[in-house]
């Protein structure tokens, strides 16, 4: 199983994740129950002085994959968003976006 970092680590990135799909900027996502929910979940499942517990190693794999998942389904969204719905390209479109450059023609035509 690979590593899996802090857990303060993958709560900093789910709240990261969670202010980049609230929407505007403007619109403060701390004001949502998702927030409340993540830090209420963190703090019960802490490690104290008096236990020592799995629930906390459990919540930590369960925020790392929640994690991706959201990372994830953001670049899908981005890349959706890039590629698709634009209608027919032209070929030199298209050979721009996979990194290409079209053969001139001879005589100077194209």
């Amino acid at each position: 199983m690979a590593a899996l970092g802090s857990p303060l680590r993958a709560l900093r990135g789910l709240l990261r994740e969670l202010r980049l799909a609230s929407g505007p900027p403007g619109r403060p996502y701390r004001d949502t129950a998702a927030y409340r929910h993540l830090l209420a979940a963190f703090r019960a499942h802490r490690v104290t002085s008096e236990k020592l517990c799995r629930a906390q190693q459990e919540l930590h794999f369960q925020a790392a994959t929640y994690l991706c998942l959201l990372r994830s389904v953001r670049h899908l969204a981005a890349l959706h968003h890039e590629y698709h719905g634009r209608g027919e390209r032209s070929p030199e479109e298209v050979a721009g976006l996979v990194g290409f450059r079209l053969p001139q023609q001879p005589g100077g035509k194209g």
